[in-house]
């Protein structure tokens, strides 16, 4: 759409100025105003809407006049206004370019002019020189207003008290409700797990109410968070006591020792403990009897914590401690020791190889046998699997082979066989016994064969 008439010559629009201003004097544009108007890049600003210049006002009170070259656009409301109906009485008739295909006229003032962007006057005081053009960027349109994230919300303060929970665990702790004293510590390590207090003072409930494994666990977490507190430590090693584990102790009274001395009453106990158990290793190595290897045992096991069943290494020297004894009173409680390893785990091989060796010298060679192969197929490696049952192997094969030979009459073959049989191993009783048997009546029938017959 092209607004009519809108750039006419510069004579009609200074006649139309003049007759709208009544009398208004015309000031003549100043040199500066006139270097601008012939400066090339005049008309490049003038074509594009967003390099549009408008000329400030004067800073007198006087009304500005404005150059018939201004664009409508860079006018002030009133004088566009002015010139707009200045030029709509001096308007042609509407050109062909302003029908549409249907040859209806389209008024001018129908149609809106385009946007430009709105400048306004420069009042500034470095205008006090003159007017000048002034280019402005059009105005950015506003931004959303986003409004500011709250804070996450502070985390909820835990409605259990700590410290509460532990006074009334001491309170319980010192009449001796070592059960209620262990929950209101399990309530105060809800709060604080990593607490050396609260893990200390429910050790020592563990330990009062004779739980010692969970003792030890929550002593060992103190023991962690805090190294060198002796007080840990000093308990550490009574539980390790209680449990059997002698050695253990002693290793945490030498830590203690870093620190400050230990006194030989801290240490008793342990050593007591440790040597003990020294003795029954030797004696089960040497030619103590069995009897006293039960009894060291005993005196070590009196240090243990009430209700604290005796350990695995214990069980399994009293059960061969049993064995060495030799008599059936001690082959049974040897396997007795043996069962009531194999019922907490049905595949260890030391307790099928001690049970295997309490049948073998119970004379039973084929349950012996069964046992010890049973032992190889869960530790293939097993020293001792292999050595018993290589043994009862040959003294079976050395039996048999006897047997045959004095079934078939060969007398003294048969006594040699028996003989090599006896010596595969002196110390069961039972089967050499019959060996000894055996061998006797095949000598006696090679004493018969060799009289003369009547």
């Amino acid at each position: 759409m092209v607004l009519p008439g809108i750039f006419k010559s510069k004579k009609s629009s200074e006649a139309n100025l003049r007759k709208n201003s009544k009398g208004r004097e015309t000031s003549s544009p100043s040199p500066s105003r006139r270097s601008l108007s012939k400066s090339p890049t005049k008309s490049v600003k003038e074509s594009d809407p967003r390099f549009q210049s408008r000329k400030s006002a004067s800073r007198s009170n006087s009304k500005a006049i404005f150059s018939a070259d201004t664009h409508p656009l860079n006018l002030p409301p009133d004088e566009r206004e002015k010139r707009r109906s200045a030029m709509s009485a001096q308007s042609d008739p509407p050109t062909p370019m302003e029908v549409d295909q249907n040859g209806d006229a389209s008024s001018a003032a129908s149609t809106p002019p385009p946007t430009a962007p709105i400048t306004y006057p420069d009042t500034d005081d470095a205008a006090d020189d003159g007017d000048f053009e002034r280019t402005t960027s059009p105005i950015p349109p506003p931004h959303r207003f986003i409004p500011p994230t709250s804070p996450p919300p502070a985390p909820p303060k835990p409605s259990i008290d700590a410290e509460a929970c532990k006074a009334l665990g001491n309170k319980y702790f010192k009449n001796k409700d070592y059960l209620k004293a262990i929950a209101e510590y399990t309530k105060a390590l809800a709060v604080e797990p990593q607490s050396v207090t609260y893990l200390s003072n429910r050790a020592a409930a563990f330990m009062s109410a004779n739980r010692f494994e969970e003792a030890l666990a929550d002593s060992k977490l103190a023991q962690e968070l805090e190294p060198q507190n002796v007080k840990v430590l000093q308990r550490l090693s009574r539980i390790y006591v209680s449990l059997g584990q002698p050695s253990e102790a002693l290793e945490v009274l030498d830590q203690i020792a870093r620190f400050q001395p230990v006194t030989h009453s801290e240490r008793a106990a342990a050593e007591s403990m440790q040597k003990q158990i020294k003795q029954a290793e030797d004696g089960l190595h040497g030619a103590t009897t069995g009897s006293m290897i039960i009894h060291a045992l005993d005196q070590a096991e009196r240090g243990l914590g009430v209700g604290v069943e005796r350990p695995r290494k214990w069980q399994l020297m009293r059960g061969e401690a049993y064995l060495k004894s030799g008599n059936v009173n001690s082959l049974g409680d040897a396997q007795g020791v043996a069962m009531s390893l194999l019922r907490r785990n049905s595949k260890d091989p030391e307790a099928l190889v001690l049970r295997g060796r309490a049948l073998y010298a119970q004379g039973e060679n084929d349950k012996a046998l069964q046992h010890f192969r049973q032992a190889l197929n869960c530790d293939p490696d097993f020293k001792d699997a292999v050595k018993y049952l290589r043994m009862v192997q040959k003294l079976e094969r050395r039996k048999e082979e006897g047997n045959a030979a004095f079934k078939t009459g060969k007398y003294k073959q048969a006594v040699e066989v028996y003989g090599q049989a006896l010596e595969v191993d002196p110390t069961n009783k039972g089967i050499n016994s019959k060996l000894y048997q055996n061998r006797a009546m095949a000598s006696i029938k090679v004493i018969h064969s060799a009289l003369p017959s009547h």
